[in-house]
């Protein structure tokens, strides 16, 4: 539930919000029987709340009557439930499950072209390329701390002075590292005589 709820929010509104949601709706078979509009105003705070009960609503359903209410650890039949993309299958079984699975988001996707294990702006172009280059035992964890370290030093204006990576990466080798460089010398401009003076 909270990996659907996540999409457009903050991890702050949804850990708020995903308490009081478990006590009352605690299995796939409690939320498969929750009114729409009831479920609407508990979520109403994450965004897109109409999308995201409709979401909910429609994997618990999917769950109870394909699956007995437990939730697959199978990429596949997880991406077939509603609202259930490659990302958040991913964070599902790598989290929930224990199967090894590599979420890429908007911090993955960044951290790994920076840095340079990946290229891409696809996700999963990214995601394969990293499950390539890592043991399938390290995939959650290497998502974890990609997103991590996006989140506190490799923002969009990134923090590279306390990288502890920077030495690696090549965003800070070929961009950051050539921008602290002393600037070659140029004439100065208005020394330069033109012609028709």
């Amino acid at each position: 539930m909270a990996t659907i709820l996540s999409a457009q929010s903050t991890d702050a509104r949804v850990n708020l919000v995903t308490p009081a949601l478990f006590q009352k709706y605690p299995d796939a078979k409690a939320l498969a029987k929750a009114k729409p509009a009831s479920l609407e105003r508990q979520i109403v705070s994450t965004g897109f709340f109409r999308q995201k009960a409709k979401a909910l609503l429609g994997t618990a359903r999917a769950l109870v009557d394909e699956h007995g209410g437990e939730v697959p650890a199978d990429m596949e039949a997880l991406t077939r439930l509603p609202g259930v993309g490659r990302k958040t299958a991913n964070v599902v079984l790598g989290h929930a499950l224990g199967v090894p699975g590599l979420p890429v988001d908007r911090h993955v996707l960044r951290v790994s072209n920076r840095i340079g294990i990946a290229e891409g702006d696809d996700p999963e172009q990214v995601e394969a390329q990293l499950c390539k280059a890592l043991p399938s035992t390290m995939w959650t964890l290497a998502s974890d701390v990609q997103i991590l370290h996006g989140r506190r030093i490799c923002r969009p204006k990134p923090a590279c002075d306390a990288c502890p990576v920077r030495e690696d990466c090549d965003y800070y080798t070929h961009v950051v590292d050539r921008d602290d460089s002393p600037p070659a010398k140029t004439r100065d401009a208005r020394r330069v005589r033109t012609s028709g003076r």
